[in-house]
Formats: structure tokens, C-alpha cells, sequence
């Protein structure tokens, strides 16, 4: 987001919070038990609209995906690539504010009952203030926070209110990790390991598959943690593929796809996010977790 904050528009949380992280981790434990991967949708806040986006992500979590990640929105989002980047802008042009970030999380979680988690940079969350966003996050219900660009040294401020109020801190871990550096990222983590690689485009999937696997490995090697990866996945088959060595599949791009498909008419994109949801789902569960 850029520097509008506006205000948080959510009652402030009290220490211990909602205890949105013993969801999330009941949420994945049981997935675990199905012999399954958890399926983690992606949405930016306030995409197409606010009140659409909240549809997009009730949606979601009704049509098969476990977990979602409500994204704030930044003016430079340097980490995501140019489908989720789209939507952000739309969102900014929009008008919207962390407040309606927070409306979102506590809308689609009191609509599913299922773990709703932000995901941002962290400026946003520096500047809004940090005891002020975790209490707000917790008291909407949040789950936990991704935190792609905090790196774990100077994460001490918001390990210590996430964890006075109930949430989950998720960072995120790359192939090009040493172990040494997995180790402590995953040490000062909860919740799961965002384990981040790329697809690559037609031909180079199969390399960098293997590459993410590897991944998972290593990751494994230091956490007992739960391990879900965002690889670019846009159909239940690479769902099933990446389902096979993680212990969650997270999948963005191709539900902001489906809506940016259809500008103008976001029943038709529901009805696709809906779609591509349950297919999702059903390829995770023919995805053998070890």
C-alpha cells in the first residue's frame, strides 16, 4: 500500500488475541490427517472493489480452499509479479485503506469460519504501527500475517505482538537459502514456512519442480513446521504435482486472473474463482502427503 493508512476500523484486541493461529493450525493438522495438502487461496484487499473482493474471498474458502491470504495492497510491490501487481493498482485506485483490509479478513472469516491471514510488506505495517495492526488483525479474526520482505533480525517488535495476540508470523524461504539462514528463519516462525520458487515458463517446469521439492526438503530439515509453497500453480494437476511433496499448495495469480478476466461482470468472476477453486481442491486431495 502507499502511505494512505487510514483508519483500522476494528475494536483493538486483548493479549492472547483471538488465538487465530490454533485455527490455522488445526486447519493444517487436519488437512495432514486426510493425507492431504492444505490449498491456500490469494486475494488482494479491495479487488475488483472492497466489497467484491470480500465476495472473491468468501468464495474461495467455500468452493474448497482451507486457508486464505488477503494481500494490502502496495504501490511497489516488488515481490509479486505483474498479475497480482494489476490488481494492486486497481485497489489503490480504488481508495483502499487498511481498514478495509481488516474488513475483509473479519468478514471472510466470520462468513467460513476458516483461517484468514494478511499478507503485506511490512512499510504499511511499520507506519500504521505495529501493536496497533496486530491487535486489529486479531480482533477481525486474522490468523496470522506473511510477512514476505521482514527480514527475521529485525522482526523482534512483531513476533512479540503477534504472539501477545494470537497470531501467526510466516516468513517466507527461497532456494537460493543457505541452511544455516533456513534454520533461523523457521526457528522465529509460526503457523507454516512460505516456501517461494516460480514455475518457469513451458519447458524449464520440470527443473524447477524438482528445485521446489528440494526446497521443501531442506526447509524440513530445520522446522516441524508445515511447508506450503507458492510455485504458480493454476491447475488441479500442477496442484496435485506440488501436493505430492508439500504440505500446502498457495495459489494466487490464476484467481486474480479469473476476476481481471472479467472487468465488468464479477458474477461471471466468481462463478470462475469458484471453479478453478474446486478444482484445486479436488487435485491437492489426489496429492499423496507423505
Amino acid at each position: 500500500m502507499d502511505n494512505r493508512t487510514g483508519d483500522g476500523g476494528g475494536s483493538t484486541g486483548t493479549a492472547g488475541g483471538t488465538g487465530g493461529i490454533r485455527l490455522l493450525d488445526s486447519v493444517l493438522a487436519q488437512a495432514r490427517a486426510e493425507h492431504r495438502a492444505a490449498l491456500v487461496g490469494y486475494l488482494p484487499a479491495g479487488f475488483p472493489t472492497v466489497d467484491g473482493g470480500i465476495e472473491a474471498c468468501v468464495a474461495l474458502l467455500e468452493s474448497g480452499c482451507d486457508i486464505v491470504e488477503v494481500g494490502l495492497p502496495h504501490s511497489d510491490p516488488v515481490l509479486d509479479g505483474p498479475v497480482i501487481q494489476t490488481a494492486d493498482d486497481i485497489a489503490l485506485r480504488g481508495g483502499v485503506r487498511i481498514a478495509d483490509v481488516v474488513r475483509t479478513v473479519r468478514e471472510a472469516h466470520a462468513a467460513t469460519g476458516k483461517p484468514v491471514l494478511c499478507m503485506t510488506y511490512w512499510n504499511p505495517v511499520d507506519r500504521y504501527g505495529v501493536e496497533r495492526f496486530a491487535a486489529e488483525l486479531a480482533a477481525a479474526g486474522g490468523a496470522g500475517c506473511i510477512l514476505p520482505d521482514l527480514p527475521v533480525e529485525e522482526s523482534g517488535a512483531w513476533r512479540k505482538a503477534a504472539e501477545q495476540h494470537g497470531l501467526a508470523t510466516v516468513f517466507v524461504v527461497a532456494p537460493s537459502s543457505r541452511d544455516e539462514r533456513l534454520a533461523k528463519i523457521t526457528a522465529a516462525g509460526s503457523g507454516f514456512v512460505y516456501a517461494a520458487s516460480l514455475m518457469g515458463v513451458t519447458g524449464t517446469r520440470e527443473s524447477v519442480g524438482r528445485e521446489a521439492q528440494q526446497l521443501v526438503a531442506r526447509t524440513r530439515e530445520t522446522t516441524r513446521l508445515p511447508v506450503c509453497v507458492g510455485l504458480g500453480v493454476s491447475n488441479a494437476a500442477q496442484a496435485e504435482e506440488v501436493a505430492a511433496f508439500a504440505d500446502g499448495v498457495i495459489v494466487g495469480s490464476a484467481f486474480v486472473k479469473k476476476l481481471l478476466a472479467h472487468p465488468d461482470d464479477l458474477k461471471s468472476g466468481l462463478e470462475d474463482v469458484r471453479t478453478l477453486a474446486a478444482e484445486l481442491a479436488a487435485g491437492v486431495r489426489r496429492g499423496a502427503v507423505r
